[in-house]
């Protein structure tokens, strides 16, 4: 069975073993829903990767140091919204291993078993007392059910929370894997001022999970951008509690879990652009013929961020030559002779506006009537 069919609306707590909770704090007004416990019955294997950029929050620091220590036994994921915690300084550091001690004797596990998240106003101390009066009444009201108020517990400027989850058949037996992300600005490839956390319950070892997370990653909330800028927070985690008993282990069973996993990813992905600060279109890239993917993807990523690019984008202009433009100070080496370009909705009804670096006899009124859409392709 093809597992890229099987996506559908669940959550982080669809997997065998999780369960969520979302408490609103006080961290936002008026009651809103802003700290969020994911929890695991059972020890997980855990992989992360996190943001590039050189300004990091004080969790990014915490995880970091945790996950060297530990990444198979993990427990709990934390996260509030509100507050970045990030150009916080030494109290920063000290409030986010606290949060980590606070949930571990909540839950009755180890400070290192447990992974903290935050997101929100950047150089701001986070309310202690308020945190950990939310976790401690959090981790007694833990369900299965609160999975979608979980994603919405985590939101900033989202207009709606992510969520989705995909099943799995594999020779052992079905397993599932379920997500959350959030994110609607500073939205960048190399992660983005985003904060996703995956579950699953199949058995696999870290190394593996950490390979199948980057393949996942870099296919999918690598390749979004919104408004050029990441962010001090990124953070996306991946964790196996084996909860189903069925272990993805030989080449087959990896190989169709890590589709699975590309498709949720990209999904979410899709999600967070769709849902970005001041989007009006949703414009889909594609890059083919170059040497290598790298190249390929060097291009796109510099026609997306093109601020001439954008304003054609939102001004519905069919500009084709600003996108040559910047595919040509992309530092890839190409022959302009060479370039075709298509634009279109659907793929069986593409417009050919470029053929061998010049253009066609296309009609003006038919290019601009693709850009006026909400959502296209190049």
């Amino acid at each position: 069975m093809n597992p890229l069919h099987l996506l559908f609306e669940g959550t982080v707590t669809t997997p065998l073993g999780f369960t969520a909770v979302a408490v609103a704090a006080g961290l936002k007004k008026e009651n809103q829903l802003d700290l969020a416990l994911i929890v695991s019955e059972n020890e997980c294997s855990c992989a992360a990767m996190f943001t590039k950029n050189q300004v990091v929050a004080a969790p990014v620091i915490v995880d970091r140091e945790t996950l060297a220590q530990n990444n198979s036994r993990l427990r709990a994921v934390v996260i509030n919204s509100k507050n970045a915690n990030a150009c916080t300084g030494e109290p920063g550091l000290a409030n986010a291993r606290a949060t980590q001690q606070i949930a571990a004797t909540a839950l009755g596990c180890a400070p290192n078993q447990v992974l903290v998240l935050s997101t929100g106003v950047i150089g701001v101390q986070l309310p202690m007392d308020k945190l950990e009066a939310g976790i401690i009444d959090g981790a007694l009201e833990l369900s299965r059910d609160n999975g979608r108020l979980a994603a919405e517990a985590i939101m900033t400027t989202d207009t709606h929370p992510k969520h989705l989850a995909v099943n799995v058949d594999l020779p052992g037996g079905p397993v599932f894997i379920g997500g959350m992300a959030k994110g609607a600005g500073m939205i960048h490839p190399d992660m983005a001022t985003m904060l996703a956390v995956l579950t699953t319950d199949a058995a696999i070892a870290p190394d593996v999970l950490d390979s199948l997370l980057k393949t996942a990653v870099n296919q999918s909330f690598n390749r979004i951008s919104i408004d050029g800028d990441t962010s001090t927070n990124d953070t996306i985690f991946l964790l196996a509690n084996g909860a189903s008993g069925t272990a993805v282990t030989d080449p087959d069973c990896v190989q169709k879990f890590s589709a699975a996993l590309n498709q949720l990813c990209t999904a979410l992905a899709q999600m967070i652009v769709r849902d970005g600060e001041g989007a009006t279109k949703f414009v889909e890239i594609q890059v083919t013929g170059t040497q290598s993917d790298e190249d390929a993807h060097q291009i796109a990523n510099t026609i997306a961020i093109s601020p001439l690019v954008k304003t054609a984008f939102a001004g519905s202009d069919a500009n084709w030559g600003r996108l040559l433009m910047a595919a040509g100070r992309a530092g890839v080496a190409f022959d302009q002779t060479k370039i075709n370009l298509w634009i279109g909705v659907q793929q069986a009804n593409e417009l050919q506006l470029v053929a061998n670096g010049t253009p066609t006899g296309y009609q003006e009124a038919d290019a601009a009537a693709v850009f006026a859409e909400p959502e296209f392709k190049i």
